[in-house]
């Protein structure tokens, strides 16, 4: 978040409180008990008049972040049974009464979509379906022993999947850490100081298949930081340097030459 959009949000949010407005979250998150209930306390009071406060413009295709499954799904998962789902393909097929163990909720920072991850007992397979492709779920009972099983067989799964990566930031931009710390605030992550050299280093812990996310937030941090270890993004961030220095000739080439306009860009 930018500079201007952390005074346009102040703003707005100042603007609600003092015309007495409470921002709340999905009608779908709450329980329909409780949502009568702050309906009925509310009935007596008229809505403020926001058109002079806000002004919607156009915008792309909204997503939100709740999604009414979650409920279900968070007590399916509490409850440590199996279940029987029902979900869409890519192709448009639906896969009906497939059985499984549920294993976690997990939210794709990319793609900003919900996913169940469950083991499909039949196809002895980890699968991550999308919350929008499934059409119907319910809980199925499975002996506990089972259950136990199945929980041990995924936590081996789960494990498995995780890779490591040690990023450090340059010393030139120490003062910017709590920054760079929110950059990666979406990952396992321990911090640790050098003290001798001044660097500080971040141990980050992900799944395999959010490395092109952490490659992304790398990107962005640009000049603050490096990768120290893991393999496999210091081969990607070596291949995209290779590629942005031969698209503007300099795989051995003089450099170009630098103006006084090159001088005001901030690093």
């Amino acid at each position: 978040m930018n500079l201007f959009e952390k005074i346009f949000n102040y703003q707005v949010i100042s603007r609600l409180e003092e015309s007495g407005t409470i921002a709340v979250t999905a009608k779908e998150a709450f329980e329909d008990g409780t949502r009568r209930k702050l309906e009925a306390l509310l009935e007596a009071e008229s809505g403020p008049d926001l058109r002079d406060i806000l002004i919607e413009k156009a915008r792309s295709r909204e997503r939100h972040v709740y999604h009414p499954l979650l409920r279900p799904l968070r007590r399916l998962l509490m409850n440590g049974q199996g279940l029987r789902i029902s979900y869409r393909l890519k192709n448009g097929t639906v896969n009906e009464d497939q059985s499984g163990f549920p294993c976690k909720l997990e939210y794709s920072m990319v793609k900003r979509e919900w996913y169940l991850l469950w083991y499909h007992t039949r196809r002895h397979a980890l699968m991550a379906t999308k919350l929008a492709n499934i059409s119907s779920v319910e809980e199925k009972a499975m002996p506990a022993p089972v259950a136990e099983k199945l929980r041990q067989k995924v936590a081996g799964l789960l494990e498995s999947r995780k890779r490591q990566a040690v990023v450090e930031v340059v010393p030139a931009y120490n003062e910017e850490l709590s920054r760079i710390l929110y950059a990666f605030s979406c990952f396992e992550k321990e911090v640790s100081y050098d003290e001798a050299a001044d660097v500080y280093r971040i141990r980050l812990t992900y799944q395999a298949d959010e490395s092109e996310f952490v490659l992304s937030k790398i990107r962005f941090l640009g000049l603050r930081v490096r990768v120290k270890e893991g393999r496999y993004l210091l081969r990607r961030m070596a291949e995209a340097s290779s590629k942005a220095l031969a698209r503007y000739g300099q795989d051995g080439a003089e450099p170009l030459p630098e103006t006084a306009a090159d001088q005001d860009i901030p690093g």
